[in-house]
């Protein structure tokens, strides 16, 4: 999994010995603009300053009018889905506008009436907030708020209540700093306590009792001080956090389709590890007669960067002034190879052509080594989509096979190696611009 968030409030005391959960009976059916705060204490009087009350979003959404017609069904999930994560015939797994991951989007033909369904609310934890306020109004007692609703979970069968929405809870409980029972340091331990919290009341308000809000009582240690929570947004995990981000189809999409070309990187070094793994993707390229025709030159070092850098420029200079170009012009091209020494790892892809056939006949050698070099490049482009895969950016110039033999000298490469080109590889300093759309149908030719 990745690293716990950076920004999680500390722990403010010592969890009780024990807590009672229940669910609050006799709660209205609830119509688009009802005040559930108004009906929430009404069914639950006994309300008390500590406890925290756990509300099923789906009355939330009633009393907000989140409510369309069921024949909309796809049309909502459509408008609610701002990326799709996974998909299997037509289930779709969706990251909402929310930021929730979840099936569906989140829109819900379960506990509404026939002919509707239930989109989530708009903001779950405004919701929760201004339900926390009502109760303080109407009761006078200071609560926590969970909005819940039902999750399907990676790695796991079946379904649990989570958090979806927050007020006045500490959403997260950071035991990081202390130790456990034997004295050894928690370093990565931060608790998902509104989730939990929205398990324990999921186990009594059930799913089809019609008690829709539940109240805990005895864990005062989980409402936070000043009522100054993030709210459960801070639970969503960041895209850059996410390992687990996309399912296998969609993964694969998302590889090619955000693979960029970077030209400027920060200094954070680089995995060699993550380099070795786009390596093991790029050699499963197809090539012919069973042949392995992809060599991977590593300059890990900066000096050796630097040598081959170095003997790149003289040679590309060289032949630019023979080609009469002008010192101005000359100084401008080759600061276009500048992406190069500005990352922090290059990788020289070569070719080789060991198995290949030789026909002795110019046309049919010609097509044979053509053959290779697109095996070549089916291999380059393996390894710049795993390296996007593994979070890196990077860059394919072909300036290495403008100057081959020297980069066989300077990388004491065998004479039957041949560069093909160039990979600048590290972290990109910022987010690529967009890429302009493209249509498959402008590149397509049918017969």
């Amino acid at each position: 999994m990745s690293a716990e968030p950076s920004a999680v409030p500390a722990r403010s005391a010592e969890p009780s010995a024990g807590y009672r959960v229940w669910a609050v009976p006799g709660l209205p059916e609830v119509r688009p603009g009802d005040d559930l705060a108004k009906l929430i204490a009404g069914a639950a009087p006994e309300l008390a300053d500590g406890d925290v009350l756990l509300v099923t979003s789906k009355i939330v959404s009633k009393a907000e009018g989140r409510i369309v017609a069921a024949d909309s069904r796809e049309e909502a999930i459509d408008a609610e889905t701002v990326r799709v994560v996974a998909r299997r015939g037509t289930l779709r797994i969706v990251e909402n506008r929310q930021g929730l991951v979840m099936a569906a989007a989140g829109v819900d033909a379960s506990n509404t009436p026939a002919g509707t369904v239930l989109l989530l609310p708009e903001d779950a934890d405004a919701s929760a907030r201004v339900l926390r306020e009502g109760l303080r109004a109407a009761l006078g007692v200071d609560v926590g708020v969970v909005v819940t609703d039902t999750f399907g979970r990676p790695w796991r069968s079946g379904l649990t209540d989570v958090a979806i929405g927050a007020a006045g809870v500490r959403v997260l409980d950071d035991l990081r700093g202390g130790t456990d029972a034997h004295g050894n340091p928690l370093s990565a331990t931060v608790v998902a306590s509104a989730d939990e919290l929205a398990a324990a009341g999921d186990l009594v308000k059930g799913k089809a009792a019609g008690r829709p809000v539940a109240v805990v009582r005895g864990l005062p240690h989980l409402l936070s001080a000043d009522g100054e929570e993030p709210g459960a947004r801070a639970l969503v995990r960041g895209a850059r956090d996410d390992m687990f981000r996309l399912g296998t189809s969609e993964a694969v999409r998302e590889a090619v389709t955000q693979r960029r070309t970077v030209r400027a990187f920060t200094e954070e070094p680089v995995d060699p590890g993550a380099v070795r793994r786009a390596v093991a993707a790029a050699v499963t390229a197809p090539a012919p007669h069973h042949t392995t025709p992809w060599r991977f030159v590593l300059l890990e070092s900066e000096p050796a960067r630097k040598r081959l850098l170095d003997a790149m420029r003289e040679a590309w200079i060289a032949d630019l002034r023979r080609d009469g170009k002008s010192e101005e012009s000359v100084a401008k091209r080759v600061r276009r190879g500048d992406v190069l020494r500005a990352a922090p790892y290059l990788a020289v892809p070569c070719l080789v052509m060991d198995g290949s056939h030789h026909y002795g006949d110019p046309r049919r050698d010609a097509a044979e080594r053509e053959m290779f070099v697109v095996a070549a490049g089916a291999g380059v482009q393996n390894f710049l989509v795993a390296l996007a895969g593994e979070r890196l950016g990077s860059a394919w110039v072909s300036s290495t096979m403008f100057c081959r033999e020297v980069v066989r000298e300077v990388l004491e490469l065998p004479e039957n190696w041949d560069p093909m080109g160039a990979v600048a590889i590290g972290h990109p300093a910022a987010e690529p611009a967009a890429r302009p759309a493209r249509s498959a149908e402008d590149f397509l030719t049918v017969r």
